[in-house]
């Protein structure tokens, strides 16, 4: 069967007359951005091609490749990124107005669901990471004293991986979920190389989620904005996941985007042993090179998380003498730690370089005393997202604003995790978190791009 890249070439040399979208006819001559970029293999749904939203044919048969691929009952195909999964799947398996249980530690687009679907959040804050600034695993114990607080939940969110490449038991907190009679939606964004190898974590798609959502282009040859959303178990009406795909996904797939899933997961299925053990072969050669560094070892060994806590200089300082001093760009940067993301393209010449360049800048620092770790502080939530983004505002210094009720989402990204959400009681202690960020030029965004160090507040009586 001919891949959809290879379908594309083909019906690109054929005189077939586009009469239809795209605007620029498959017409590269008309500036070298077009060729550039594969115009003119860039179609619309036309007669041959099958439909994104209603998949038949070889799509549909290339959509059951990826769910064989990692073991699901029925993968689709995103290409809105795994923000539309995630979207469409806490659709899915929720009524508007359902109570639900979410780890505080999820991405903005969690909190997006929340608010458009009318949901009742009870925030579950994971454990610490022990030592560092981030996130540990949601437990199953949290788990089981969050049903029994709230029994009438009827979906568990939770992140896993996390940013910094730190997994939940996920077989433990679905089987409490599933107890409780609720669903369980797995963001594994971060993970889509997961059970590729028994060498990296297991997937949350054979561990007992009912719905997984992955992104195929963080860690896996794939062009940016390709994922799948995976359906794992009888409790979610697949025909629902997909009527809430066709909401949120857009109604214009690329097909260039579409033929990268297709290429990517072809190539998976037939040299995924070889390629994971080349990517884990330059990653087990690269660490013992800094071993005296303080490398942060979380569950997912693809993550370099590379701590600053006892050495003189941020995360923020770090990421900028790589990209100034060795062209070398992190994934991100928090207060005390940096990340180095890598993925199945990396090779042993670019990890060898950027271990260069860390050794070169650490010959360079001084140790200092340990500051001490800071996590994303627990507070209160007083009115829902919808009710505190709908009442009167007014703008306040962040510093100032310590007993009083957002009305904004305020967020560094990456990694896009709300440090405080629209009806949250700003704390004393939330307060000092946001400062830390700013102290050491981490900026801080609100989606109605307030002024730096501003939040929007419900205006009192």
């Amino acid at each position: 069967m001919l891949t959809l890249l290879e379908q594309l070439q083909r019906y690109t040399a054929s005189d077939a007359l586009p009469m239809h979208m795209p605007g620029h006819k498959r017409n590269t001559a008309l500036s070298p951005y077009l060729q550039t970029l594969g115009a003119e293999l860039d179609v619309t749904e036309i007669h041959g091609f099958s439909d994104l939203h209603d998949p038949s044919g070889a799509l549909a048969k290339r959509m059951e490749d990826a769910a064989a691929l990692y073991g699901s009952r029925r993968a689709w195909w995103l290409v809105n990124g795994s923000t539309s999964g995630i979207l469409a799947g806490i659709f899915a398996a929720t009524q508007p107005g359902d109570e639900v249980i979410v780890a505080r530690n999820c991405h903005k687009s969690v909190y997006n669901a929340l608010l458009l679907r009318g949901l009742t959040p009870h925030y579950l804050y994971p454990t610490a990471f022990p030592g560092e600034s981030f996130s540990g695993p949601v437990t199953a114990e949290q788990t089981e004293t969050a049903f029994q607080t709230h029994p009438g939940t009827k979906l568990l969110i939770l992140t896993s991986p996390t940013y910094e490449g730190v997994t939940s038991d996920v077989v433990a907190v679905s089987t409490i979920a599933h107890a409780h009679g609720a669903a369980v939606f797995v963001d594994e964004a971060h993970g889509a190389h997961f059970g590729l190898s028994p060498d990296f974590p297991q997937s949350a798609v054979t561990l007992g989620a009912d719905l997984v959502v992955q992104s195929l282009h963080k860690t896996l040859p794939s062009l940016t904005q390709t994922g799948l959303l995976h359906l794992c178990s009888d409790r979610i009406d697949p025909a629902q996941a997909g009527f809430w795909l066709s909401v949120f996904e857009t109604s214009s797939p690329s097909y260039l985007l579409m033929a990268s899933i297709d290429g990517c997961v072809a190539l998976l299925t037939k040299q995924k042993a070889t390629l994971c053990g080349q990517w884990l072969d330059v990653l087990a050669a690269f660490r013992p090179e800094l071993k005296h560094l303080h490398l942060v070892h979380t569950a997912d060994p693809s993550k370099l998380v590379i701590s600053t806590r006892r050495a003189d200089i941020t995360g923020p300082e770090l990421m900028a003498r790589l990209r100034e001093g060795f062209h070398i760009e992190l994934e991100m940067a928090a207060a005390d730690y940096a990340i180095a993301m890598t993925g199945m393209g990396d090779t042993a010449k670019t990890l060898e370089r950027l271990a260069r360049a860390l050794l070169d800048i650490d010959g360079t620092l001084s140790p200092s005393m340990p500051s001490p770790p800071f996590a994303l502080p627990e507070t209160e939530q007083v009115l829902s997202i919808a009710a505190a983004l709908s009442a009167a505002t007014e703008q306040c210094p962040f510093r100032d604003a310590v007993g009083r009720i957002s009305a904004d989402f305020l967020w560094a990204y990456p990694p896009g995790i709300p440090l405080v959400t629209p009806g949250e009681r700003v704390t004393r202690e939330l307060a000092d978190y946001a400062a830390r960020f700013s102290a050491v030029g981490i900026t801080l965004y609100s989606p109605k791009n307030l002024p730096s160090g501003m939040l929007n507040l419900v205006k009192t009586p």
